[in-house]
């Protein structure tokens, strides 16, 4: 999974964006980070784990309706992107680069550090490992570009969305 700054950070690009989509944006960043509070993730990720996500599954079991149920989807997409598209094979290392990030990209996308994920928010001086700054600007602005209501219908035609 993306770490939660790297979500959050995604979140607050799509309400930049699509301002219009999102009423409650509290609600919404509580959707974001909400399938990552669980110790089994295929629950919460509609796949083996969050590198496995299936947004077509998820969506046969789901309506999108709230501003968290739009942050939830929006989680999904992400994490179904970064891994298909911009990291298929991660190990643990990209947790230390997680927190390497985090103050960059707090800052970059005045993210709103959440109570619920203060403690996995600390930054960290030191070198990314397997993640690089570029790479992680380029997929924050691919995903919030998307539209959910596109992805949604592009998943539901049986169509990839990257």
């Amino acid at each position: 999974m993306p770490g939660f700054v790297i979500h959050l950070s995604v979140a607050r690009e799509y309400i930049k964006k699509h301002p219009q989509e999102i009423k409650d944006e509290e609600l919404f960043f509580k959707g974001v980070i909400a399938p990552d509070f669980t110790n089994d993730k295929s629950q919460t990720h509609y796949g083996i784990d969050s590198c496995d996500t299936n947004l077509k599954l998820y969506l046969e079991s789901n309506k999108i309706e709230t501003d968290y149920d739009k942050g939830w989807f929006l989680h999904l997409v992400t994490d179904y992107i970064f891994y298909k598209k911009y990291y298929k094979n991660l190990d643990d290392r990209v947790y230390e680069d997680y927190d390497v990030l985090n103050e960059i990209l707090i800052e970059k996308y005045n993210v709103p550090i959440l109570k619920e994920i203060e403690k996995y928010a600390i930054p960290n001086k030191g070198t990314l490992q397997l993640l690089s700054e570029e790479k992680i600007f380029e997929f924050i602005e691919e995903v919030s570009n998307w539209e959910l209501n596109t992805i949604k219908n592009k998943i539901e035609n049986n169509e990839d969305i990257i």
